[in-house]
């Protein structure tokens, strides 16, 4: 199984894409908003993944966090609010706000598991940094990181409760970086003792299935390279200091913040210590040169999937349905 995650580049597999998956047996598919027409048509296509895998549990990912992060969207699908809202909600009544969030959490894995994905990256523990750039902005959980903390615990538990696994993101934070990572790198200053502040979700979260990592370079860590690219972040913070064992993917390869062509940048973030290397674009002369580069996954990061993946045969059947948890969401927000 390769270390590499693809998109692709339509409402259905191509012929192209069926080939080149087949013979590059990726470890997980992501998808996007090109992907995404309405509930019957996603349905036939994350079947149509699985089929041509064999794998039942294949790894199907999406970035449906709600705000304005959402590939699954209206009419087909309810939107789903920004976490700024949840966050709103913790600074007058904290369980009312954790409660809230873990009924949204569950609408959404409920919403996503009838069209077949199996993974969210969410939840964000980037602790909101004012003065940061707005790309983290409304998608925090807070500015505390407890809060945070508490909220990404019960979005964790949420979707889980729906049989969906949570990535969490975007590791080792990426609350302070003043530029958008999609477009140009940030560089963060801050010293190690003012870090520990974007570390704390993470380390209270550490046993979460899935994580991703940030492209930020912090100078506090490591100068020369951002996270994503960096053992040094990868094996000393991400690893050992926050403890986190799960299975670690990268954020998108196709982001500006990242130099030089597609083929080092996929050996490089697996060579750096992920366990996965993520291509969102669905565009097939970048995918066959990630192919050319990226491993087979390691024997342990085999064995992180294999855990992490185990979450999805659990489903919690006496739970509520989605309008009953759309609606208990709703009427806890209206507290505020």
């Amino acid at each position: 199984m390769q270390a590499a995650i693809y998109g692709i580049e339509g409402l259905e597999l191509n012929e192209d894409e069926r080939s080149f998956l087949c013979d590059a047996d990726p470890a997980g598919m992501i998808i996007f908003r090109r992907n995404c027409e309405d509930a019957e048509q996603l349905l036939r296509l994350t079947d149509s993944l699985r089929e041509l895998t064999g794998r039942r549990d294949l790894p199907i990912l999406i970035d449906q966090e709600g705000g304005r992060v959402a590939r699954m969207r209206p009419p087909a699908w309810p939107a789903f609010p920004a976490a700024e809202r949840f966050a709103r909600l913790y600074q007058a009544a904290p369980s009312s706000a954790i409660e809230a969030v873990r009924s949204n959490a569950r609408a959404l894995a409920l919403m996503l598991r009838a069209c077949g994905i199996n993974v969210n990256c969410l939840p964000l523990l980037d602790v909101r940094q004012e003065g940061a750039s707005d790309i983290i902005g409304d998608r925090a959980l807070g500015s505390e990181p407890m809060q945070v903390a508490a909220l990404g615990r019960a979005v964790l538990d949420g979707m889980a409760s729906a049989g969906v696994v949570g990535v969490v993101k975007h590791m080792p934070g990426h609350g302070r970086a003043l530029v958008d990572s999609h477009k140009e790198l940030p560089v963060v200053t801050a010293s190690a003792d003012e870090l520990e502040i974007d570390l704390e979700p993470f380390e209270r979260l550490a046993w979460a299935p899935m994580g991703m990592t940030a492209h930020v370079v912090y100078t506090a860590w490591d100068a020369e390279r951002p996270a994503s690219l960096s053992p040094t972040v990868i094996q000393d913070i991400i690893r050992h200091r926050i403890g986190f064992d799960g299975w670690l993917m990268s954020d998108d390869l196709g982001m500006e913040a990242l130099a030089g062509d597609f083929a080092s940048r996929a050996a490089g973030v697996v060579a750096a210590g992920c366990d996965v290397a993520l291509h969102c674009s669905g565009k097939m002369e970048e995918m066959v040169a990630v192919a050319s580069a990226v491993p087979p996954m390691s024997p342990e990061s085999h064995d992180r999937l294999t855990r992490a993946m185990a979450a999805v045969m659990v489903e919690d059947d006496d739970g509520p349905d989605l309008a009953e948890a759309l609606a208990k969401r709703d009427t806890l927000l209206a507290l505020v």
